[in-house]
């Protein structure tokens, strides 16, 4: 099976998904860190699609998450973008003026191999390996090129697991929105997902995991998994 493939059997299932009611809300991108590239064998980016049935608020920063149906969760903070107009160039600049609003997220991935270990082709297959997209706060989007230099910590009952930086995702949050552009026609009141600033790391139910994120006006996290 090639990429191409898969994303062909994701489009069917989406398809099937959409038929029983679902609603696309958004996407997610996956490997745009380039650190992990590496540890999963998967050397370029990935999109798939964010349902109203996988997208959660958190309130007041705190959100209860369900495992179930899910296989082999992973917890990746991000940051995200909800689109007011659709974007007609992948230029920085005008991307900053096609945003409404950015939010700290977090994505829940998952992966139905064995040991997390996959193929490019079998990512695409899976819908980008998406699982649920926690969003936090809106926020004004001030100073684009801010967004390299915000940092996350993540941390799993309250002892830090992980740490990554904005620079993480194709050199920023805003650049890593940039090239699904390159790849896909967007559409306002999308909501964007843009990559993971650490690695993903596993979670079961449980427990309750939380980020600090430093460097914009926004607060961290609190997910409990059950």
């Amino acid at each position: 099976m090639t990429p191409e493939e898969g994303y062909a059997r994701t489009q069917a299932w989406r398809e099937e998904r959409l038929k029983e009611g679902w609603r696309a809300v958004g996407r997610k991108i996956g490997f745009t860190n380039r650190r992990i590239w590496p540890l999963y064998g998967v050397y370029e980016p990935i999109w798939g699609t964010v349902f109203d049935q996988t997208l959660l608020f958190a309130t007041d920063g705190t959100c209860l998450v369900p495992l179930e149906g899910l296989s082999q969760p992973r917890i990746e903070p991000e940051i995200c973008f909800k689109l007011k107009a659709a974007p007609r160039t992948a230029d920085p600049a005008h991307l900053a003026e096609c945003i409404e609003w950015m939010a700290h997220s977090i994505e829940i991935v998952q992966c139905a191999q064995a040991g997390w270990k996959t193929t490019l082709a079998e990512c695409t297959a899976q819908n980008g390996l998406h699982g649920k997209l926690i969003v936090g706060t809106p926020a004004p989007l001030r100073d684009w090129q801010d967004l390299p230099d915000v940092e996350i910590v993540l941390k799993k009952e309250g002892r830090e697991v992980d740490r990554g930086v904005g620079a993480n995702v194709l050199d920023s949050p805003l650049l890593a929105l940039a090239h699904l552009v390159k790849l896909e026609k967007l559409e306002a009141g999308e909501i964007i997902s843009t990559g993971t600033l650490t690695d993903a790391h596993p979670v079961a139910r449980g427990e309750t995991w939380s980020t600090e994120i430093h460097g914009l006006d926004v607060e961290g996290l609190n997910v409990l998994f059950r």
